[in-house]
């Protein structure tokens, strides 16, 4: 794997910023080695927290794929890239201890190479979430990333999820994870104000926040007049890239170049990334991508980054932020009285 591809995270350096995202690819050892074994600089296994009301909620999971016109996609071994993920989720089952055995065994064959399994919590009660995070800690994983506000937690039966979307909450949140967590405390945050709860988060301690989460969606069925799934779910697609740069440039402009950003929600494929690097990112989650087409999503975006980056005698951190940094107002763009009229019907104009 070229140079080029390096990137930090704070006090991390990565091979590369792909992050195999945490979702149902990741939920199982099997699924974390082949994310490993792709080149992924990071893996983020499936959260978990204390509550047996969020593990129960696996077992209601639905997962559909939509197209552009919201109609059903056919879930085959190889489904459009494009097509938008729609689905209730939960956390994993398996008992704490069985898994903190298996993510810290992970974490070493990923430092062998040159990758990490990061501890993912989603948070409930705080000092549960503390000390399941300090357990991680013990057990050698060597970044910790928390959740403060899933998708699926206004969904969640009560007491399973916290949701915490006040800068004032996430920033006591973070500031109490701080006094305990000694290795590097990633924050993912909700797709709010992103730019007040990523301030929120470095005040606490926060050495990295990713953003932004899947929406909370309904979409109705023309055919039988109900919900798809019968409930709302969350919405992941390519139509969330360009949201979620917008956030990472606003951060980015709010916190400054050299705070550490995870950008998440709408990257398919190389260039994807590249396009959230240029819009701020300091690496760049796969989900969605790595759920429809396996690991071999990792490694294919890896090498078109690489090429992209090669192409144009580029490296990683040499991109980061280019695009975010070169945005201008509306009124610094040149005036082009009556330009309109070329972007609308003849008979309107």
């Amino acid at each position: 794997m070229s140079d080029r591809l390096k990137t930090t995270l704070g006090a991390l350096e990565l091979k590369n910023p792909v992050v195999a995202g945490s979702g149902e690819a990741t939920m199982t050892v099997n699924g974390i080695r082949a994310a490993l074994k792709a080149g992924a600089g990071v893996v983020m296994p499936k959260s978990c927290n204390e509550a047996e009301g969020a593990k129960r909620q696996l077992d209601h999971t639905d997962y559909m794929l939509l197209d552009d016109r919201w109609n059903p996609v056919e879930w085959t071994d190889h489904p459009p890239i494009d097509a938008h993920l729609f689905c209730r989720s939960g956390l994993q089952q398996e008992n704490f201890d069985d898994w903190l055995e298996k993510l810290a065994m992970l974490d070493k064959e990923a430092e062998q190479v040159g990758s990490y399994v990061v501890g993912h919590l989603i948070l409930n009660d705080l000092e549960q979430c503390v000390r399941m995070a300090e357990r991680m800690q013990e057990a050698g994983l060597r970044a910790i990333n928390v959740l403060v506000a899933a998708v699926h937690g206004d969904q969640a039966a009560k007491g399973a999820i916290a949701m915490v979307r006040d800068p004032v909450g996430v920033r006591d949140v973070v500031t109490r994870l701080r006094k305990t967590i000694k290795v590097p405390l990633w924050i993912k945050l909700p797709g709010h104000d992103v730019t007040v709860l990523a301030a929120a988060a470095r005040e606490g301690g926060a050495d990295a926040v990713n953003f932004i989460d899947r929406t909370l969606a309904l979409v109705p069925d023309l055919k039988t007049r109900a919900p798809y799934l019968g409930t709302m779910a969350a919405l992941g697609g390519t139509w969330g890239l360009p949201i979620a740069c917008r956030w990472l440039a606003e951060t980015r402009r709010r916190l400054g170049p050299e705070f550490p950003l995870i950008g998440t929600n709408g990257a398919r494929d190389g260039l994807d990334v590249a396009r959230m690097l240029l819009a701020g990112a300091h690496a760049v989650e796969m989900t969605t991508a790595v759920m429809l087409q396996g690991a071999e999503a990792i490694s294919t975006s890896i090498k078109q980054l690489d090429d992209y980056l090669a192409e144009g005698g580029l490296t990683v951190p040499q991109i980061i932020g280019e695009a975010a940094d070169k945005l201008t107002a509306y009124t610094d763009q040149p005036a082009r009285p009556g330009h309109w009229r070329d972007f609308v019907h003849e008979e309107a104009r």
